[in-house]
């Protein structure tokens, strides 16, 4: 198995963080704006993109305020089936770190490669995003 990872300094409270990752107007202000979100534990998640060309259906399994916001893909794409969304937020001195994982791939292929590089924008959205310089959703359709 492999992972995609990505770590980013963000200057903003870990709250303030979290909110853009356990909040449906949270996700949908960086990631895509066709975002529904149960903000609990076993709750559903589902990002479409493309005008729903691709959706992804994700289960919430972890929600701990301020430090990590867990999910898990489920079915939709053959290569995410399976993998683990994971976002740990750390403060640091006068910043928080942003550490982001997509566990469980089976091979890194191009379609994984593809995913780490846009994973890479999305992080620097979100980070803008917390630090009051909101590009807006990546994915608006």
């Amino acid at each position: 198995m492999a992972d995609l990872k990505h770590l980013i300094p963000v200057r903003a409270t870990p709250d303030a963080v979290y909110a853009l990752l356990a909040t449906q107007r949270g996700l949908a202000s960086w990631w895509t704006t066709d975002t529904m979100f149960e903000p609990k534990v076993g709750g559903k998640a589902t990002f479409g993109f493309d005008r729903r060309e691709t959706v992804f259906h994700m289960t919430v399994e972890q929600l701990d305020p301020g430090k990590r916001v867990v999910f898990t893909c489920q079915g939709d794409h053959p290569e995410w089936n399976g993998t683990t969304l994971t976002w740990t937020i750390s403060p640091e001195s006068d910043t928080t770190i942003l550490k982001f994982t997509q566990s469980g791939w089976k091979a890194i292929t191009d379609y994984a490669a593809g995913c780490n590089s846009a994973w890479g924008e999305l992080m620097h959205r979100l980070r803008d995003s917390a630090e009051g310089r909101s590009p807006g959703p990546h994915w608006r359709e």
